[in-house]
């Protein structure tokens, strides 16, 4: 049987086999607390809810128009104009299956062979394997705690060739949470534009920012020079609604127009029911957005508080998503050589699954969850601080 040589390039999940041990662990007994899923702990909103039932009881469940129904791209322009006042129009708009498959439609539409991408890392894991799907070539821009992870000019001139066609920016960072400054975003917007390399910006997490920090979208800039810009965004994180696979992306019109090709042939159309959802979501009230920030934000502050009583550890304090991002290098040894290993240590020594960070390309971490309830976010933390004490 044959497997193609693209495919076999592509890697597997680096979290399975702790995955595995979690569930042997469940199996004997333990009480396994899990830091490493990303998706909210809320419930979808019922007004969501209510107009996914609807959409039943009134038969939409037919074919949709591959881009999406036309009132939800409306509404996903809407979105870019409510909250950044920035015009879009609907032929700006494709809906997609998730922000995951809007990214991987629009790499597949727009690199040839051995274009190069750059990607900030630490990454959110499927930049990578997207890229090498699509026939470019992933290039890693590395960063650390001491820029806050965060990309810079300069920095990504060293990187920067003439292959280089896309930067992919993601602010709310996924696994790091560094949110880029008004300033810093317009300085990397900048450096993209004089070089004509087009600026992919992932902005998943647009919703989940903690003040004193702001959200900078990209959106600002497509306005202005929309051959260079794209912007994806989806419903999965802030409205709680990671499984009903709702996102969307702003594009050029031309560039929208091959990516809905590309969807005609992968996809069809994402489920009609779940757009009507999607619609109540982004045309509905922002309330509940709100008081899962809220919350979010209390968690982050309670982690950074547990964390910063342990030793020998680096965390920056992220500014928005749902995530930490711990160094913990220092206790690396004969038994811990690596990320894997010390994740694979810490769930046998303290019933904690969390995510190494080799997942995401810096080895010298692992990524933290604070997407749970306060009692059991506690409590993890607690058992990971006692078992470094002990390491």
């Amino acid at each position: 049987m044959q497997i193609s040589e693209k495919i076999d390039r592509i890697t597997p999940s680096m979290t399975l086999a702790i995955n595995a041990r979690a569930q042997e662990l469940r199996a004997e007994g333990a009480d396994i607390i899990s830091l490493a899923v990303g998706e909210p702990d809320f419930p979808t909103p019922e007004f969501i809810r209510e107009a996914a039932k609807k959409a039943i009881d009134d038969n939409f469940t037919r074919y949709t128009p591959v881009a999406g129904i036309p009132e939800l791209r409306e509404a996903a322009a809407n979105y870019f104009r409510r909250y950044y006042r920035t015009p879009v129009k609907p032929e700006s708009i494709i809906i997609g299956a998730g922000g995951k498959q809007c990214l991987y439609t629009f790499l597949q539409t727009t690199l040839n062979p051995g274009d190069e991408v750059l990607i900030p890392s630490p990454y959110w894991v499927s930049y990578p394997d997207m890229t090498l799907l699509a026939d470019g070539k992933p290039v890693f821009v590395k960063t650390g705690p001491e820029t806050g992870y965060k990309v810079a000019p300069l920095t990504l001139e060293d990187y920067a060739t003439d292959r280089t066609k896309v930067l992919i920016l993601n602010s709310p960072s996924n696994p790091t949470g560094a949110v880029y400054s008004d300033r810093e975003f317009m300085n990397i917007m900048r450096w993209a534009l004089a070089r004509n390399i087009y600026v992919l910006s992932d902005e998943i997490y647009d919703q989940l920012i903690y003040p004193p920090a702001t959200m900078t979208s990209a959106i600002t800039w497509f306005e202005h020079c929309p051959e260079f810009v794209g912007v994806v965004n989806g419903l999965s994180k802030s409205f709680a609604m990671t499984g009903w696979r709702v996102g969307f992306m702003a594009a050029h019109p031309e560039i929208i127009k091959k990516m809905s090709v590309v969807q005609g042939h992968s996809l069809s159309n994402v489920c009609s029911i779940a757009q009507k959802a999607a619609l109540a979501a982004l045309a509905g009230p922002d309330e509940p957005v709100k008081e899962m920030r809220r919350i979010f934000e209390k968690r982050r502050d309670l982690a950074m508080e547990r964390i910063g009583t342990w030793k020998n550890v680096r965390c920056p304090r992220p500014d928005g998503a749902f995530y930490l991002f711990v160094d913990a290098s220092a206790y690396y040894n004969g038994e811990r050589r690596d990320s894997i290993q010390f994740c694979q240590w810490l769930l046998d020594k303290a019933h904690v699954a969390v995510v190494p960070g080799a997942a995401f390309g810096d080895d010298r971490c692992f990524r933290i969850s604070f997407a749970v309830g306060d009692d059991r976010l506690r409590e993890a933390l607690e058992r990971i601080g006692e078992a470094l004490e002990d390491a």
